[in-house]
């Protein structure tokens, strides 16, 4: 299989570096292909502005969506992001690893997830009608491939629980998990979390690993996250508001999860 890691740290020799290191000495020994994306490294711009569409009208204000569109339909996208969409195409699974930074992946990843994921190519994709409302949430150019997330944080396993002072871990990566995984079509399994990465030891390493290379082994037979789909019955088109009857009394990030 082919896999892409796009990962987001600053500093080859942390504790993401070293994780970094493991999945791709793991994958690789069981025969998968890997490309790294690495983000720091690439020097990785951050923002979307005109540069991104060469060619544009100038004549016009710069508008993101549109001249997205409009750059990817003509074939003149810059050309940092058109290589990471091939990586895209490319690949069978996506993971993506950064430390948790302020309760959302870093800057520098959020501007990857902006610029490569241009308007027809992993949004404004398909047909908008009363039956359906685009191929997205569960269908799009991602469908059939497999993405997961890779998290350290500082804080403790019990300040990211239910009733923890952080919210629930599962709450604060549901706008990747959801949003920027599975509406492009990815089943998404669940995440890879480290948490006190600050206080990791080689003792509390070599079980981490043990623990990750464990996911990584089992990537593809791992059962993805159950989220509902967009155009499978569940939802009023175009409202885009679950069914009276589905999920009753749930709100929220939960009734969009079977």
């Amino acid at each position: 299989m082919n896999v892409l890691l796009v990962y987001a740290h600053p500093e080859p020799t942390s504790l993401n570096g070293s994780l970094k290191d493991f999945t791709v000495q793991r994958l690789q020994a069981a025969g998968h292909t890997v490309q790294v994306s690495d983000l720091y490294a690439m020097n990785w711009k951050t923002t979307i502005d005109a540069d991104d569409a060469p060619g544009r009208d100038e004549s016009r204000p710069f508008h993101a969506s549109i001249d997205s569109k409009l750059a990817y339909q003509q074939g003149r996208q810059s050309a940092d992001i058109a290589r990471e969409q091939e990586k895209l195409l490319w690949a069978d699974a996506l993971i993506l690893q950064f430390p948790l930074w302020w309760f959302t992946m870093p800057a520098i990843l959020k501007g990857w997830v902006e610029r490569v994921y241009a308007y027809g190519f992993a949004y404004g994709v398909g047909e908008h009608s009363d039956a359906r409302w685009g191929e997205r949430y569960g269908e799009g150019k991602m469908k059939g491939k497999r993405a997961m997330l890779l998290v350290t944080t500082g804080g403790w396993d019990s300040h990211y629980s239910p009733r923890g002072i952080n919210g629930p871990i599962d709450d604060l990566l549901f706008p990747i998990q959801h949003g920027v995984l599975f509406y492009p079509g990815f089943d998404v399994v669940p995440p890879f979390l480290v948490y006190r990465a600050s206080r990791m030891d080689e003792a509390r390493f070599a079980e981490t690993c043990e623990a990750l290379g464990t996911r990584l082994d089992e990537l593809w037979s791992t059962r993805p996250i159950a989220y509902r789909l967009q155009n499978a019955g569940d939802y009023e088109i175009p409202v885009l508001t679950l069914k009276e009857g589905i999920a009753p009394g749930l709100e929220g990030f939960a009734a969009h999860t079977q």
